[in-house]
């Protein structure tokens, strides 16, 4: 199975105050697509998980022609690219129910040791994904602007924001994101996210957030000693 497609009808706790897709849950789709597929490639949890590895992705990028809207049909298609030393490429693409393309993403993801918390060479594990050329290669994420300047604030990570690698889940980064931003910015459409995780953020651990607009672009960034992750929204 090449190339993975999953279809839904988006709810009503998929999709926010303006009925557009919630960003946060956008970026849930595609990690558990990820997941599933990875899991259909024959490199599921028996591989990884069981034996103390944990998938983590480090950089994302989304761009954005239309965000779907409540009760509306779609398809999410995602794709791996040519495993790179450390990190695996994933691609993605949304569709509409007559086929026209909503959006499009890739990802890098990695393995982690759960127990040192390091990135590890996945052939020492046995672990490797071939390639997919059918749907062909998107361009890769490219990494976020820091928010060097903005408001500040003291954020710690809740028990409902962890996931199952004991971390605060990449998705949550999208929700504080939009709830620190303006409103008017809010309000209109998303055009490209990027993303880059690049520390661990656990239960009841506190970082700091620094955010700021400029001009049509919201930039968010959390730092505890060092950089933790960096998030750009352009509307």
């Amino acid at each position: 199975m090449s190339v993975y497609e999953k279809d839904y009808r988006l709810l009503s706790s998929d999709v926010d105050a303006g009925q557009r897709l919630r960003l946060s849950r956008l970026f849930t789709f595609l990690q558990e697509a990820s997941i599933a597929h990875t899991t259909l490639l024959g490199m599921g949890r028996e591989k990884t998980l069981d034996r103390g590895l944990l998938w983590i992705v480090t950089l994302q990028q989304v761009k954005v022609d239309r965000l779907p809207v409540y009760d509306e049909d779609v398809k999410l298609l995602s794709w791996p690219g040519a495993t790179m030393h450390l990190y695996f490429p994933r691609y993605y693409r949304m569709e509409d129910k007559d086929g026209r393309t909503l959006l499009t993403g890739s990802a890098l993801w990695a393995l982690m040791d759960r127990e040192n918390r390091k990135m590890v060479f996945p052939e020492e594990h046995g672990v490797h994904i071939d390639g997919e050329t059918g749907e062909g290669p998107l361009p890769l994420p490219a990494a976020p602007k820091p928010a060097r300047e903005g408001e500040k604030e003291t954020f710690a990570v809740p028990y409902s924001y962890v996931d199952l690698n004991g971390h605060m889940n990449n998705t949550r980064y999208l929700d504080l994101a939009e709830d620190r931003m303006p409103a008017g910015l809010r309000q209109r459409a998303v055009r490209e996210i990027r993303a880059e995780y690049s520390g661990e953020a656990k239960l009841g651990e506190s970082m700091e957030l620094t955010y700021t607009r400029e001009g049509d672009v919201f930039l968010l960034s959390g730092d505890r000693g060092r950089k933790l992750f960096r998030l750009n929204l352009m509307y």
